[in-house]
């Protein structure tokens, strides 16, 4: 395996995708969707205060990021599925085997050029991810980190299609079962979670112990209400059911959308100058809503990072103090994709060897 190889299948495979001249509707449609999106956003997160919310930026970004993902699934299949089978139906194929190419360097010119071209669908976000930044409370380093794993996200996808492409004979079946992987690895995942969840409930039993005084002035209790509230309550041990998470929740890792909302750095903290201005805003009676914590990356990961934390004796959680509500999820889900894309790629290189020893029934060779 070459890179000069490698290059040389890719640019074939852009040039027939220039040719058909379709791409450039398409690219023109997707921009056209996202900046529709991008308005609405907009639109929906001014009406919060009249207008006068901070961090616009956070929701509308999280939104857009989402969006795109979701539409990359879709088209991201499309550009892989036929790739093979539709070079063997029209006899293109064996005249790239014939040459000194190796099966590697098709494979992976191959992958590239699909992951290529998903690529420039994902660099046509830019402009309104740079817009979302100028509404405010976006880092650039959790564009860079975002943008980074949706690129993974879509190479991974883009691997899994060729390989059907190569082992399957025909291009509707191929593309068909791309867009079931897909779906396994959205909402397979998810039903699997539910139902996974779902038998790993059992029951426990847990007792209510009594407030101390030092407990009820820390909640604002008067002081001449507690020594009632002492005097009426008993302790009482009581048997309930949970469902066990932390058990099942590496079902749920290899999500695209959890991956990718847990892999987002965290938003960071309100400085002391920024909590000052914040200060002396409401002091002249400007109060202004702070959109930071609607984020729906944010929401989306702390959502999933709770999942692995265990359950406490008494049947809630265990505290946030020792750290394991802390734990990622995307490290292993992230993982788990790139080494499925990376088995698709090696299994689609096996399978343009040449001389092959068997064929499928009605696979043409040129």
């Amino acid at each position: 395996m070459t890179r000069q190889g490698i290059a040389t299948v890719a640019q074939q495979e852009f040039r027939i995708r220039i040719r058909a001249g379709r791409w450039r509707w398409l690219l023109a449609a997707w921009f056209a969707v996202l900046l529709l999106v991008t308005v609405l956003l907009k639109l929906s997160v001014d009406q919060v205060d009249a207008g006068d919310a901070t961090n616009k930026g956070v929701v509308v970004y999280g939104g857009l990021t989402l969006l795109v993902l979701g539409l990359a699934l879709l088209v991201v299949p499309t550009l892989a599925a036929q790739s093979v089978n539709g070079d063997r139906e029209r006899g293109t194929l064996a005249t790239l085997q014939v040459t000194r190419l190796s099966a590697g360097d098709i494979a992976v010119g191959k992958l590239a050029a699909a992951w290529g071209t998903s690529l420039v669908f994902l660099a046509l976000t830019l402009p309104l991810v740079a817009y979302c930044m100028v509404l405010g409370g976006v880092p650039f380093g959790r564009v860079v980190v975002v943008s980074l794993v949706l690129a993974l996200l879509l190479g991974t996808v883009a691997s899994l299609a060729l390989c059907l492409s190569a082992l399957l004979a025909r291009t509707t079946t191929s593309g068909v079962l791309a867009y079931l992987t897909v779906f396994a690895l959205t909402l397979g995942t998810l039903i699997s979670f539910g139902l996974g969840t779902a038998l790993t409930q059992e029951s426990y039993t847990a007792t209510s112990s009594c407030p101390t005084a030092a407990e009820l002035e820390q909640q604002g209790v008067p002081a001449q209400d507690r020594p009632s509230i002492l005097a009426g309550c008993t302790s009482s041990t009581f048997t309930a059911t949970r469902s066990r998470t932390d058990r099942v929740w590496w079902l749920l890792a290899p999500n695209p959308f959890v991956v990718l909302a847990d892999a987002a750095p965290q938003l960071p903290t309100e400085t002391v100058a920024q909590a000052r201005a914040r200060t002396a805003q409401e002091a002249r009676g400007i109060h202004r809503t702070n959109l930071r914590d609607a984020d729906p990356l944010g929401v989306l990961g702390r959502s999933v990072r709770g999942l692995r934390t265990p359950p406490s004796e008494g049947g809630g959680l265990v505290s946030v103090v020792t750290g394991s509500s802390h734990r990622p999820v995307w490290p292993w889900g992230l993982g788990f994709d790139v080494v499925l894309g990376g088995a698709a790629l090696w299994l689609t290189a096996r399978r343009l060897r040449t001389p092959t020893r068997d064929l499928p029934r009605g696979q043409r060779v040129a």
